[in-house]
């Protein structure tokens, strides 16, 4: 089946509660509304409003329920509405549910998918446009996924919904309606820890995730460079083998990310390809990311993010060094 990725998710959510009974779902306007960007449509209808809750405008219950519903035996999908709001449960998930199975000593399994929308380009205001993976991947007690298609966006959810631990599960704004993909009806799994190589290359690494995939492929194409690009899917953890092998083999490398340059994706990356592959790159690594401020008015985004110019400029700079 055709599908973009706010379907694909949804038919991911259908087939992990039919496998699943103790899946549920909460989280503010799901039910009936079908969530703000209708990924969660129908399912009240299938599930009834036992599995599929509608909850109070606040984040920091969302988070201790799921959590809670967890212990309890549940596998609760909880879903804030946007990235920025997300903040407001912040101390429920690195206090509680990164750190119950350490806590335990294992005895206590916490599994649970934590939904939110991030990123920009769709014109929204600040607090909907957020960038936060680095926050949840600096904890060790958490999973965190972007994916970029939706075929990988169908398959991620399918294993998340299949885990003990808690996933933070990222979906790019701006991807959910951008483009269609043929993928399977039935269910199947996308490794989360997995990288993906969406195109081989032997004289550039170009390594990227969630909203700058796309735009990444459309500048390399365009500039007829034999540039390999690898989508991360899975920030925490990082598949450090296919970042490391992919930087031996070009021995040069840019890094694209949506979210602040500062302490970021791209600074990870780029610190772990300095200690295990320096002598074997070419050139400097470059990292393309948004400015280090608060996201900007939806006038101004367009200037903040990382755009076709700002990346064909640093695959230049990198070739020419």
């Amino acid at each position: 089946m055709q599908v973009n990725m706010v379907t694909a998710l949804n038919n991911a959510l259908e087939l992990g509660m039919k496998e699943n009974e103790n899946v549920v779902l909460l989280g503010e306007d799901i039910g009936k509304d079908g969530g703000v960007f209708r990924v969660t449509d129908g399912l009240l209808d299938k599930f009834g409003d036992k599995r599929v809750l509608d909850t109070p405008l606040a984040e920091s219950g969302i988070m201790g329920t799921a959590i809670g519903m967890a212990i309890g035996g549940l596998h609760p999908v909880p879903e804030a509405q946007f990235a920025g709001f997300m903040f407001l449960g912040f101390s429920q998930l690195v206090n509680h549910a990164a750190r119950y199975r350490s806590r335990s000593r294992s005895t206590i399994q916490l599994p649970m998918v934590i939904r939110t929308p991030v990123s920009g380009g769709v014109r929204t205001l600040e607090h909907h446009s957020e960038s936060p993976e680095i926050y949840y991947s600096h904890m060790g007690g958490l999973m965190v996924v972007e994916p970029s298609t939706p075929y990988d966006a169908k398959g991620l959810m399918i294993k998340a919904l299949r885990m003990n631990d808690p996933v933070v599960f990222l979906e790019p704004t701006k991807l959910y309606r951008l483009f269609k993909q043929d993928i399977p009806e039935e269910a199947y799994e996308v490794p989360i820890g997995k990288a993906s190589v969406v195109r081989p290359g032997s004289k550039l690494t170009v390594i990227t995730y969630g909203t700058m995939v796309p735009v990444v492929k459309d500048v390399v194409a365009k500039k007829n460079v034999d540039a390999e690009i690898i989508d991360l899917r899975t920030i925490n953890p990082l598949d450090e083998s296919t970042i490391l092998a992919s930087a031996k083999k070009t021995g040069r490398v840019v890094i694209v990310h949506e979210a602040s340059l500062s302490f970021g994706v791209g600074a990870e990356v780029a610190a772990r390809i300095a200690e295990k592959a320096i002598f074997e790159l070419d050139a400097p690594i470059i990292r393309v990311g948004s400015p280090s401020f608060p996201y900007p008015f939806p006038g101004y985004e367009k200037y903040y993010i990382p755009n076709a110019l700002k990346i064909s400029q640093a695959i230049d700079k990198v070739m020419e060094a």
